[in-house]
């Protein structure tokens, strides 16, 4: 067991908010892990190079010492994908837990070429109630012109711990679009960092997640502006119910050079019942003039006129929530275009809302 202390922010802030780290105590960390066999990759890979060697990953903040050095030391997944045209059709990383298959400790590699375009889905479910394990890194070059986009599904299951570290490099008129959807993991720790590097390189990042029972929901996301006329944007919608706890960190840092650049952070969570708890803390940092950030984050419950107007027309008060609920992610699941990958995403939302 240990006890761990990540997810820091760029920059304190004051200890009342409780939200400058997350410290998580008695942790199951395997000190050796076997194979983990059940990874599916699916798809058009002609467009791909795919390799399975053995790297190391340098990235700026990730999970903390421990997590990083156990990626580094005994993963069990190492993947490297270099992308080499223009492709219309995804290729799909799909991880599944099961009882032969309990702990996953992958490091993943992506480089995107000059001028390419590509969509990647990586998606980690679990088939039943065991306790899993998941420590994943996730790296990505994006060189001039390229554009990727990047589907994240975390359908674990309530009793396993999840945590994910990401780092982009973007270059020159680059672009890495993210759709993730943060469902599962009594404990789901995601550290997020960008460096829009290039001029005119752009992040776009849209995120859903979905706490209930006694879930951790820990964000953090950390984008640092250095190239001209850059852009990122976030946009994450939540929902939490039970005693269910959402962490969300949001860091936009504007560097010396990075003129005419722009910024957007929105964040909201609706609270489903009173014993949930939502934390936000949006951040914006310059040392440039002339650039433009924009921030908000909000919180709070189901407006009583709104869910009366759906229960008249026949809906229980749990359909009518679910509703609701589907609807607000409906903005980011639109970005989603395989049908049955949207389905599958409305049938858990279904599913963990009871």
């Amino acid at each position: 067991m240990a006890n761990l202390n990540i997810n820091e922010t760029p920059i304190r802030t004051s200890k009342n908010y409780g939200i400058n780290n997350i410290k998580l105590e008695n942790i199951d960390i395997p000190k050796t892990v076997g194979s983990f066999k059940s990874l599916k990759i699916t798809g058009n890979t002609e467009k791909f190079n795919i390799e399975n060697n053995k790297i190391e990953n340098e990235i700026k903040y990730g999970n903390g010492d421990i997590l990083t050095k156990q990626i580094n030391e005994i993963s069990n997944n190492d993947i490297q994908i270099y992308i080499k045209d223009k492709s219309e059709e995804s290729i799909n990383l799909n991880f599944d837990f099961s009882k032969e298959n309990q702990e996953l400790i992958e490091n993943i590699f992506i480089q995107c070429e000059e001028a390419t375009k590509s969509t990647i889905i990586i998606k980690y479910s679990a088939i039943d109630d065991l306790k899993y394990y998941h420590n994943g890194q996730l790296k990505i070059l994006a060189k001039k012109d390229s554009q990727l986009n990047i589907i994240i599904l975390n359908l674990l299951n309530n009793n396993s711990d999840n945590f994910l570290a990401i780092e982009n490099i973007i270059e020159d008129n680059a672009n890495i679009n993210y759709t993730i959807v943060d469902f599962g993991g009594k404990n789901s720790i995601t550290n997020y960092y960008t460096n829009l590097q290039g001029k005119k390189s752009k992040n776009n990042i849209n995120t859903i997640y979905l706490g209930c029972e006694e879930q951790l929901i820990d964000l953090n996301y950390i984008v640092e502006v250095f190239g001209e006329k850059s852009n990122i944007n976030m946009n994450i919608k939540g929902a939490i119910k039970d005693k269910a706890k959402k962490h969300f960190k949001g860091t936009i840092d504007f560097k010396k050079g990075c003129k005419k650049s722009t910024g957007d952070e929105n964040e909201y969570c609706t609270i489903l019942s009173p014993t949930a708890k939502a934390i936000a803390l949006p951040m914006l940092l310059c040392t440039e003039e002339d650039v433009e950030g924009n921030h908000s984050a909000a919180a709070g419950k189901i407006d009583n006129k709104e869910l009366f107007y759906i229960m008249s027309r026949g809906f229980s008060k749990t359909e009518a929530q679910k509703l609701i609920v589907r609807a607000r992610f409906n903005e980011v699941l639109e970005k989603i275009e395989k049908e049955e990958l949207k389905d599958e995403i409305l049938e858990e939302i279904d599913k963990r809302l009871g």
